[in-house]
């Protein structure tokens, strides 16, 4: 009986594999994070990853959840210069502009989604530096969605990731907007969809909140 051929991976993946491996053995104990929610890795498909955002570091439970590479939906001034020009290139990262409305990114995340990768939405635009839940979300995660009639992933946190203090983070259930798939997509139903996502996501950080308030209660 021949032996089980392994896949050979892509640079992409190797690179993403040392990634996790780095972060496993080396810089866990510095940024250490507990998981909530559905914890198996998502490995089994295309998915669009959509959290809130905090910290460029949002990066670290979005790569973990899986063994693929996923591609982030990052701005484009990222890509100009520096260490952040250098890495977006090295994860192959998404250009998006800040309006949001960058057809050609929108092209390579459908690209990618049909090959069955990940990709990775805080459409958020920026990182939420109030205490506000969500800052307003900008329109492109659900249309992604349904035009590709891909699974959505929310990763939610509550409080920034810091150094030396344990983050925690909420992986919901897999879903999917099927109640738009045979309608035309126009604003008014891209809006219904937007909608039905943000309310998809502050249950969880509810939930998430309600986790660390019992959570604190314990320890007293």
């Amino acid at each position: 009986m021949k032996k089980k051929e392994k896949k050979k991976l892509t640079k992409l993946e190797k690179w993403f594999r040392f990634m996790r491996r780095f972060y496993k053995y080396v810089a866990r104990p510095f940024l250490p994070y507990k998981a909530y929610g559905h914890t198996d890795k998502f490995n089994d498909g295309p998915y669009i990853f959509v959290g809130n955002h905090k910290s460029v570091l949002d990066v670290i439970p979005a790569a973990m959840a899986t063994d693929k590479a996923v591609h982030f939906m990052s701005k484009s001034e990222l890509f100009q210069k520096g260490i952040s020009k250098w890495f977006t290139k090295k994860c192959e990262c998404i250009p998006v502009s800040r309006d949001g409305t960058d057809v050609r990114a929108v092209m390579q995340a459908m690209k990618i989604l049909k090959a069955g990768g990940i990709v990775c939405i805080f459409p958020e635009g920026t990182r939420n530096k109030t205490n506000k839940m969500f800052l307003p979300f900008k329109s492109g995660a659900a249309a992604l969605a349904i035009k590709t009639r891909t699974p959505i992933v929310p990763i939610i946190q509550v409080n920034k990731i810091k150094f030396f203090k344990n983050s925690h983070f909420y992986y919901g259930e897999p879903f999917e907007l099927t109640e738009f798939y045979d309608k035309k997509l126009n604003q008014e139903e891209i809006e219904k969809a937007d909608e039905v996502l943000v309310k998809m996501l502050a249950e969880l950080y509810l939930r998430l909140e309600d986790i660390l308030k019992s959570n604190k209660k314990r320890k007293k």
